[in-house]
């Protein structure tokens, strides 16, 4: 509190004086709240220190240490598990895709494979150790091919293609021509086939 706001409380000059010089210059009540509670937080947060020392004091660190390794040990086997079966599924992957077309079953073809011994390149494709394995096993298990080379079915025969002129249009009666050709070819390979049945 200052000399003036003393005497505006009703105090003579002289007596504002001797306060002052007694006590000095008093804080606002606001101020002194202010301080004093920003001490009692100061108490609580030492009081809170230390009962967090307190409660590391009980640590098992040992015990802690076996649980670190211990997490640490099935992350890592997760992740080889996790890595393991990426590999597996790029190998299937790509062993599919280069059988495409040469065999029945890829699934059974994959199943006589040893994936081991195969290799991929940087963008997945089959480099190595799969022809010589599909060599073998042509050898041992045909049956799992689909043939090279695809017979014409006996008594089919192929259509030709019908003449056409240099504007691309058809020929006046080439494709009569064509169709009594098939039908007289028909005709020829029907009777030799009747003639051998009953001969």
């Amino acid at each position: 509190m200052t000399k003036e706001q003393l005497i505006a409380l009703g105090l003579t000059p002289e007596q504002a004086n001797s306060v002052i010089t007694g006590f000095g210059s008093m804080i606002s009540i606001s101020r002194f709240d202010e301080v004093n509670e920003a001490k009692k937080q100061l108490e609580k947060d030492i009081a809170s220190r230390d009962k967090q020392l307190e409660e590391l004091k009980k640590v098992d660190v040992e015990g802690l240490q076996v649980q670190i390794e211990k997490l640490q040990g099935e992350n890592a086997t997760a992740k080889q598990e996790y890595e393991s079966k990426l590999k597996e599924t790029q190998l299937s992957g790509a062993i599919k895709l280069a059988l495409a077309g040469k065999v029945h079953d890829a699934d059974i073809a994959i199943g006589q494979i040893d994936k081991k011994l195969i290799e991929l390149d940087a963008e997945g494709k089959v480099t190595k150790g799969l022809d010589e394995q599909l060599k073998t096993l042509q050898e041992s298990k045909p049956f799992l091919f689909v043939p090279e080379t695809t017979q014409t079915l006996k008594g089919v025969i192929p259509v030709t293609p019908v003449e056409k002129d240099k504007d691309g249009n058809p020929v006046a009666g080439s494709y009569g021509k064509q169709l009594a050709e098939t039908s007289n070819q028909g005709a020829k390979e029907l009777a030799d086939a009747q003639k051998s049945y009953f001969d």
